[in-house]
C-alpha cells in the first residue's frame, strides 16, 4: 500500500446504515477537508495520466467536479462539466443510465470537446460504472475518444471495472473496497 493509499483510506469515513440500513456508505468529504491530501491525488492523477496525453479532463456532476477541476489545470487542457439534465443552458448531447430505482439521464455541452479530442473522464467514486460510461458515451456523441476513467475510490463488489472495459481505456483508482 502506497503512502497516498494510506492517507486517503484514513480520511474516509464509514457511516454505517447510508443511505439505507444495511449499506455501508464510504463518506469521501473528509479528503476535501486536507488541502495537501487534495494536492498530492491532483498530482498522482496527472502523473498517471500525462503519458496519455488527454486534451480535455470531463468532470462528473458533482463531486467528479472538485478534483477534476484542478487536474485539468495541472495538465493544462479544459475542464468540461457534465451536468444533470435540464442544467445545462445551450445545446446539449445527453445520455440516460440505470439505477437502482429508474433511470438518470446526463447532458454534456455539444460545443463542449471537438472531434478527434481524448478525453479523461473523472468521478470520484466508481461504482455500478454507469455514471461513467454515460459520461463515455457522452464523449463518443462528440466524436471524440476516451483518454482513460480516473476515480479516487471503487467498490469493487459492484463490478464497475468490468463495464467500462469494453472501452479499452486505462482505470485508475486509489483505493478499492
Amino acid at each position: 500500500m502506497t503512502e497516498l493509499e494510506l492517507r486517503i483510506r484514513e480520511a474516509i469515513i464509514d457511516v454505517p446504515d447510508f443511505p439505507i440500513k444495511g449499506v455501508i456508505y464510504k463518506d469521501i468529504t473528509p479528503i476535501f477537508q486536507k488541502p495537501e491530501l487534495c494536492k498530492a491525488i491532483v498530482d498522482a492523477m496527472a502523473a498517471s495520466f500525462s503519458s496519455f496525453k488527454p486534451d480535455a479532463v470531463l468532470g462528473m456532476e458533482s463531486r467528479g467536479f472538485l478534483l477534476g477541476m484542478p487536474l485539468a489545470i495541472v495538465l493544462d487542457v479544459p475542464f468540461i462539466m457534465v451536468r444533470k439534465k435540464g442544467k445545462l443552458p445551450r445545446s446539449s448531447y445527453e445520455s440516460s443510465y440505470a439505477l437502482e430505482y429508474g433511470t438518470a439521464t446526463i447532458e454534456m455541452h455539444k460545443d463542449a470537446l471537438r472531434t478527434g479530442q481524448r478525453v479523461l473522464i473523472h468521478d470520484d467514486v466508481l461504482a455500478t460504472g454507469g455514471t461513467a460510461a454515460a459520461g463515455a458515451d457522452l464523449v463518443k456523441q462528440a466524436g471524440a475518444e476516451i483518454a482513460g476513467f480516473s476515480f479516487i475510490s471503487e467498490l469493487s463488489f459492484l463490478k464497475g471495472r468490468d463495464r467500462l472495459a469494453s472501452f479499452s481505456a486505462p482505470i485508475s483508482t486509489f483505493v478499492s473496497y
